[in-house]
């Protein structure tokens, strides 16, 4: 039997993140998590397809009193606006959600970002389970209790702080994961590598493992993705139970993440259904970026920046910003960030492989230099 891995998150709001194969089909884990008497399933239609039917038959085995009903999107980061969260708050009012509800969020970082904020909005909170399908969601953002929807002026700039009451991490779900996505999500998984010391001093050395083990990701062998998993999770929740809010450290965590979202932003989302960069794929620009801006500014040595491009490139991951990208209006994008304060953006930069730091007040022409590099 496949051993199941387990991380805790504690504050306030404690809960379990479960990592292993096989667990959408445990309908006592599953129900466990659920208190009332009405559960609202979200996915999309690239998930639903693929794993909703068995979630909902494990659900009622162990439920069967239980009032499930589906609230199905078409996929893409294109799809995570408040016309969909609003159409979600009323298929929770279909269902007659009561406050003992829950949502149980299927699907990647959109599917939980959404059902997650509608969950947090819903009579004023309502239960959310994260069941998270691709390694992106499994290492990021179905742990921490962050969600959101987009504007066209700039991503996640309306949501909630709002724990989930569990997160069940299926890893056999990865084996239908287009490779694209795959790599998405080892994006994420060397942001926390390239800042493991500043989250964890015991396992600042996450980068060399990562690269000792590179084709075996990419492979997806089940025992190393189980393994880097809860090493992700194990970063997150410790920084997460130490800043649940994202007043202090937390904001390491967005490494990259600044120049990523303006990379998307900029380009309209356009990750799934167009031309442009996915967030994995966006988020490893972005790392590169501000590795360079750190050793533009003499934080960084340039072979740190180098190490970080070199391993991205093996896992399949782009390195440049894509062409047709004005330097102004990636400045623009940035300025709306929700880490920028008025004194300005603040960039997650990095002193070199393992430790971060946040800096403020960086040039603008200094910036621009990076951008057009």
């Amino acid at each position: 039997m496949s051993v199941v891995r387990t991380v805790d998150v504690a504050g306030s709001q404690p809960y379990t993140i479960a990592i292993g194969p096989g667990l959408l089909d445990d309908g006592t884990r599953l129900a466990a998590a659920v208190r009332g008497r009405h559960a609202l399933l979200v996915s999309d239609d690239n998930v639903a397809p693929l794993h909703a039917d068995r979630v909902q038959a494990a659900l009622l085995a162990a439920a069967p009193g239980l009032a499930v009903s589906r609230f199905v999107i078409p996929a893409g980061e294109h799809e995570k606006t408040l016309a969909r969260f609003a159409q979600a708050l009323d298929a929770l009012a279909a269902l007659g959600a009561t406050r003992d509800a829950a949502v149980i969020a299927l699907g990647g970082g959109v599917v939980g970002d959404l059902a997650g904020f509608a969950a947090a909005c819903w009579m004023r909170g309502i239960d959310v389970i994260q069941l998270p399908t691709t390694l992106l969601a499994m290492v990021d953002s179905s742990v921490g209790g962050k969600t959101a929807v987009d504007l066209p002026a700039g991503k996640n700039l309306v949501g909630a702080f709002h724990p989930p009451r569990a997160v069940i991490a299926d890893t056999s779900t990865l084996r239908t994961l287009p490779d694209r996505e795959l790599r998405a999500g080892l994006a994420e998984v060397v942001k926390y590598a390239a800042i493991a010391a500043s989250l964890d001093a015991r396992d600042a050395g996450f980068l060399g493992w990562l690269e000792a083990r590179a084709d075996a990701l990419l492979a997806r062998d089940d025992a190393v993705l189980v393994e880097t998993i809860a090493r992700c999770c194990a970063f997150k929740a410790a920084v997460v139970a130490r800043d649940p809010l994202e007043r202090g450290d937390r904001a390491l965590l967005n490494f990259g993440h600044t120049f990523g979202h303006a990379i998307e932003t900029e380009q309209g989302y356009a990750g799934t259904h167009g031309d442009g960069l996915n967030h994995g794929e966006a988020v490893a620009v972005g790392m590169v970026l501000a590795a360079r801006l750190s050793t533009a500014l003499g934080l960084a040595p340039a072979a740190d920046a180098e190490r970080l491009r070199a391993l991205l490139h093996r896992l399949g991951l782009p390195t440049t910003l894509p062409a047709g990208l004005a330097p102004a209006a990636m400045l623009a994008r940035m300025r709306l960030d929700k880490k920028a304060d008025a004194v300005g953006i603040r960039f997650i930069l990095w002193d070199g492989v393992g430790t971060a730091r946040v800096v403020a007040g960086v040039n603008d022409s200094d910036v621009r230099a990076v951008l057009a590099g």
